[in-house]
């Protein structure tokens, strides 16, 4: 396929696609229209910024075609409330000269105004599973007219435990429909899902699963500690080139922490998204790292769904993900739209076991840099040290449950143990 108009599709996704710039199909687009347009189950396997959103999109609304009747036709589920806004956004660029009706719905705000929408009549709807499950158990959505459900992002979907809630929405909707999944990695997990959840699939996966865009260019420092992660961090932030940033963190805590530092020391420019953070503030923090008035975003994981910015410079991982499918969606946030990209991974040693398991994912060796020498390196302190102990422990029983570390868990005697201590001697006072 060389062009949008090799598919078929109606003059009113063309005038669209044009207006949105998209000069030719990518390779998802070219594999996954035509055999979603033939009306085929799909299992896609690819990474965040291959042009997936338009892939299961396009053919969407080619096939819902017109506004009709009150409830959606059309069901689309993501993890997140920021990935969902941009599904969303993305379908008020696709949708512009249709009159199909669609609204997106999440929970962290009232359901009021998302229940109005509704009410006015609706030809599909994009939501997370939490909010989408308890507006039809509120009867505030009928799910019966479904005749396509996309899942995006299954694989972290899955993380954050949304399966219960999906199980029971597969229970209401029509068993007559066709059923779109897409994934950045294939764990075993999802491929049981993809079992039961398709019929018949078609496996489309236009880079080999789990792969990391090959316009990013990653690398891992060896650090020692948080103090000096600090230290190597302004001295990076300090460089003209880091002109768009996105500093990954694992807690809620180190994102506050590193984005007041950043605020105090380093540059006013910065903002911090979370779990914990309110969604108006969240979406503002987003749209003014879209627009460029902000240079630094400092993100958590969850926070993270969604970030669709075309221009980052950098991804920072200031702490190396647990789950370590989140370091291919961590690093996609850059690279994105033919552009290239860094992606720079703050390791300590303890960390690098996480990293080993990381490469075996991606299939890919990632480099080790020597810390620059004008980085001033730290001591660890003591609790960091206990910390970093405990996480050693914790990796190698997960390897390995005989293992007993440092920090293992002693087994108490029934004798030993106060509370049948007291039971005893009170026997023994009979």
């Amino acid at each position: 396929m060389a062009s949008f108009e090799d598919f078929k599709i109606n003059v009113q996704l063309l005038q669209a696609i044009k207006e949105l710039q998209y000069n030719e199909p990518t390779d998802i687009q070219v594999s996954a229209i035509p055999q979603i347009l033939a009306g085929h189950d799909i299992f896609g396997i690819a990474q965040t910024g291959t042009g997936k959103t338009a892939a299961y999109l396009i053919p969407i609304l080619m096939k819902i075609k017109y506004a009709q009747g009150m409830n959606p036709r059309a069901l689309i589920l993501a993890p997140s409330r920021e990935l969902a806004m941009q599904i969303n956004d993305h379908m008020i660029g696709l949708a512009k000269f249709t009159d199909l009706r669609h609204t997106v719905i999440y929970g962290g705000l009232g359901p009021k105004t998302q229940i109005e929408n509704i009410k006015k009549g609706l030809d599909i709807i994009v939501g997370t599973p939490g909010r989408v499950l308890d507006l039809y158990m509120r009867g505030d959505l009928i799910l019966k007219d479904i005749k396509v459900l996309v899942l995006d992002e299954a694989d972290k979907m899955m993380d954050m435990g949304f399966m219960p809630q999906i199980r029971k929405m597969l229970e209401v909707i029509p068993r007559k429909r066709q059923n779109l999944l897409f994934s950045a990695t294939m764990p075993e997990r999802v491929v049981k899902l993809s079992e039961e959840f398709l019929e018949f699939p078609l496996t489309i996966e236009v880079t080999p699963q789990a792969t990391t865009v090959d316009a990013i260019d990653q690398s891992i420092y060896l650090v020692p500690n948080f103090l000096t992660k600090i230290n190597f961090l302004q001295k990076l932030l300090e460089k003209p080139e880091f002109s768009r940033v996105i500093i990954f963190v694992r807690t809620k805590e180190n994102a506050d922490n590193l984005y007041k530092f950043i605020k105090r020391k380093i540059d006013q420019g910065v903002k911090v998204i979370h779990g914990n953070k309110g969604q108006n503030t969240r979406i503002n923090s987003m749209e003014e790292f879209k627009s460029g008035s902000l240079r630094i975003l400092v993100s958590t994981d969850v926070a993270a769904r969604g970030i669709d910015v075309t221009m980052v410079s950098h991804v920072i991982n200031f702490d190396v993900p647990v789950i370590y499918e989140d370091y291919v969606h961590r690093i996609g946030r850059t690279g994105r739209a033919g552009n290239l990209g860094a992606a720079i991974t703050f390791s300590t040693e303890t960390e690098m076991m996480h990293i080993k398991n990381i490469e075996k994912i991606i299939n890919y060796k990632i480099p080790v840099l020597p810390l620059p020498d004008d980085v001033k390196v730290e001591e660890t302190t003591f609790e960091e040290k206990q910390g970093m102990d405990k996480e050693k422990d914790t990796f190698k029983k997960k390897a390995d449950p005989t293992f007993k570390g440092a920090f293992h868990d002693k087994k108490v005697r029934p004798f030993m143990n106060p509370y049948f201590a007291d039971k005893n001697s009170k026997k023994k006072k009979k």
